[in-house]
């Protein structure tokens, strides 16, 4: 009986690669499906990453991809001046929560708002993961954090931010959308999302947006599966999947 190949390694994951990433993060599977699509719109040789300083940056180690390193918060405003010298390649940025709703919140909003024609993947994990786990924009209301021991308070330390809905105020971003990889049924919605946001800066309609809802099983103090439990019993209660805007 003859084989049927299904699937592939992407071609963009280095041979013998070491991510670095903890046990059961969902970076390599947002990396991955990122990966996949590249190859699959055939942009891989297209494409340019803009790394934001965090977690992500571990791809580094894992993704066979031009990139350019950005300092902690300015991804979207190195993404605007690639793009713009060089219009035709595919960019995107790669950024936490710290680096892309904290640090670099205003770069992040200003280049949406100029409908810069670039995408952003957004990963959302509720902490600032690789500097010690303190307490993120993203970060849950009574979850506890190294900055918020006895858990995030609203009346002292805010809300959660939501920048799917927070992008959605302005009236340039051309496609918005919020997505997990926690179960296989999310996974190939996540992926469908990516490829969608690529296609549309591949078309010139301007900034398109993909948040992730990870984990970081490590911060949380939790085992790969309780953490992938968190996201569907308390993440995506805060966090609502779906596509926003598709214009």
């Amino acid at each position: 009986m003859s084989e049927k190949t299904v699937y592939t390694r992407p071609k963009g994951i280095i041979d013998g690669a070491v991510t670095g990433f903890c046990p059961g993060c969902l970076h390599s599977s947002a990396l991955k499906t990122v990966l996949e699509v590249l190859d699959e719109l055939g942009q891989r040789e297209n494409s340019v990453w803009i790394q934001g300083v965090g977690c992500g940056g571990l791809g580094i180690n894992y993704m066979d991809l031009d990139s350019i390193a950005a300092p902690h918060g300015r991804a979207c405003a190195v993404a605007s001046a690639f793009k713009r010298c060089s219009p035709e390649t595919l960019t995107f940025t790669y950024q936490g929560d710290g680096d892309l709703a904290s640090i670099g919140l205003a770069e992040t909003l200003s280049a949406a708002n100029r409908g810069e024609n670039f995408t952003v993947i957004f990963i959302n994990n509720g902490t600032y993961g690789m500097t010690g786990g303190q307490m993120a924009p993203t970060t849950l209301v009574g979850e506890k954090t190294t900055t918020t021991p006895y858990g995030r308070n609203a009346a002292e330390h805010g809300y959660p931010m939501h920048m799917c809905e927070l992008l959605m105020q302005l009236k340039a971003p051309s496609y918005i959308a919020r997505v997990t990889c926690a179960d296989a049924p999310n996974a190939i919605k996540a992926k469908a999302a990516v490829k969608k946001a690529f296609e549309y800066q591949l078309a010139g309609k301007g900034f398109s947006f993909v948040e992730f809802v990870s984990n970081c099983p490590t911060n949380w103090g939790m085992s790969p599966l309780q953490s992938l439990e968190q996201i569907h019993n308390a993440m995506l209660n805060e966090f609502q999947l779906g596509e926003f805007r598709a214009k």
